[in-house]
């Protein structure tokens, strides 16, 4: 049985930047064995005769046909948008200086 010690814990919570305590980092080995705990047994199960679920040999197409539709305008579309300027959605800087 493969077990999931306290320093692997530590270790995973620093990598995602999580600070928790020597409490937690005891609760979490627990619960993460437990978990790698009932994999092992799922591995143990015989699935042989059970087909794969990704097996989509008989698959069929089941979306509609892509048909062209008329749609809102431009400028009826850039009333509904918070901000626009020469015909565009202006957007908030994400990165950098805007």
């Amino acid at each position: 049985m493969s077990t999931i010690d306290t320093k692997t814990v530590k270790h995973i919570a620093n990598l995602v930047r999580l600070g928790i305590s020597d409490e937690e980092t005891q609760t979490f080995s627990g619960q993460f064995s437990s978990i790698i705990e009932h994999f092992t047994m799922l591995n143990e199960v015989n699935t042989d005769d059970i087909p794969s679920a990704s097996d989509f040999t008989n698959a069929e197409n089941v979306l509609r046909e892509d048909v062209v539709q008329p749609s809102m305008s431009r400028e009826e579309f850039l009333k509904n948008a918070p901000l626009s300027e020469r015909g565009y959605v202006k957007v908030l800087t994400v990165l950098g200086e805007g």
